[in-house]
């Protein structure tokens, strides 16, 4: 069963996901925001890093930490949940030509394990720019 993220209305959450035109439409460039979900019951901060190659729109910085904000309040969900939903708004919302979300906890949450991330991409079928790509910092 996914944790309460998900019970948070899908559209109330994109909702907070604010766009405007990309000034550049016909280059790639990677976008880079990053941000944290506070804590919330019983959880830590967790550090989300988003990164895309804008299509049509590019998001918004502020909207996208009051996303954030807004996530951080829920309580119960794993990091592969919080990833899952971001990188399923960020799609819904930019329809970018590649995303990666990561997100990380960033102090030991469980006892003996010292680093919990969880990385997941996308990309438009058919779109490929290994050579932008491969001077992004891995993960």
């Amino acid at each position: 069963m996914m944790g309460d993220i998900i019970s948070m209305e899908t559209t109330v959450r994109r909702e907070r996901l604010r766009t405007r035109p990309n000034p550049g439409g016909h280059l790639d460039y990677v976008v880079k925001l990053e941000g944290r979900l506070p804590p919330s019951s019983g959880r830590g901060q967790i550090a989300v890093s988003l990164k895309y190659v804008p299509h049509r729109v590019v998001l918004e910085p502020a909207p996208f930490g009051e996303y954030l904000e807004a996530l951080g309040s829920t309580a119960g969900a794993s990091l592969e949940e919080i990833a899952v939903a971001i990188l399923e708004d960020i799609n819904n919302e930019t329809v970018a030509r590649w995303v990666q979300v990561t997100v990380a906890a960033t102090e030991e949450e469980h006892p003996g394990v010292n680093t919990h991330g969880v990385m997941l991409e996308d990309r438009q079928p058919k779109w490929d720019n290994p050579a932008l790509l491969s001077r992004l910092r891995r993960y």
